[in-house]
């Protein structure tokens, strides 16, 4: 006699295995960090991902200039090849589950189908405000840059010097006392952290008062 039950339990096996398995495809993101040295370029050959893609995925109008720290996010392309198997592997599956375990089956599916299309929209939405914060920060800081020095690392004013025409004082403090780029720029973070927490906080207080 065909036991019921046993294929119920089989299928409910089945789906959460399916939905463990996506679950995993989608963290398949990659976030890095600039190197000293990096370009576009250099990162879309190690990842094998095009610089336009890139780009799209993190709000860069300007292909040529990225900075040491900034964080990027891209999905890679083996991982949306991988999702796509698993979404067919997985549509394959289901169906042979619900003929073999009739109506009740059908009822066991449309709840697993529902907690994947919430933990695929959850990841979606948290993806795109974390890109959205990350976008909002360099945006900030670039804007700093061209207000203070139009990206000039031996800009002077006074006691003020760099990148971020920091004071003597701050540069004791955080450093950029030399004409290397990266240093300056590290500097310039290291006192806006301190100072505002992020770089939208302190654009604003300049934006209000002339000055950061």
């Amino acid at each position: 006699m065909f036991n019921i039950k046993k294929t119920l339990t089989i299928a409910a096996g089945v789906a959460g295995a399916l939905a463990f398995g996506g679950a995993h495809a989608s963290a398949d993101t990659t976030d890095y960090v600039v190197q000293s040295g990096d370009t576009l370029n250099k990162i879309s050959a190690k990842y094998n991902v095009s610089v336009d893609k890139i780009a799209a995925q993190n709000n860069i109008s300007n292909v040529n200039w990225i900075v040491t720290g900034q964080h990027l996010s891209f999905a890679t392309d083996d991982t949306t090849s991988t999702q796509t198997a698993s979404t067919t592997t997985a549509a394959a599956d289901t169906s042979s589950t619900t003929q073999a375990a009739s109506t009740t089956s059908s009822t066991d599916n449309t709840a697993s189908t529902s907690t994947q299309t919430a933990s695929t929209t959850t990841a979606a939405t948290s993806s795109t405000t974390t890109s959205s914060s990350l976008s909002s920060e360099t945006a900030a800081l670039n804007a700093l840059i061209a207000r203070e020095s139009s990206g000039n690392v031996n800009a002077t004013n006074g006691q003020y010097y760099g990148l971020g025409q920091l004071s003597a004082q701050a540069r004791s403090i955080y450093g950029g006392n030399t004409a290397d780029y990266n240093d300056q720029l590290n500097a310039m973070k290291a006192y806006i952290a301190a100072r505002y927490g992020t770089a939208v906080n302190a654009l604003a207080h300049s934006n209000s008062t002339g000055w950061y």
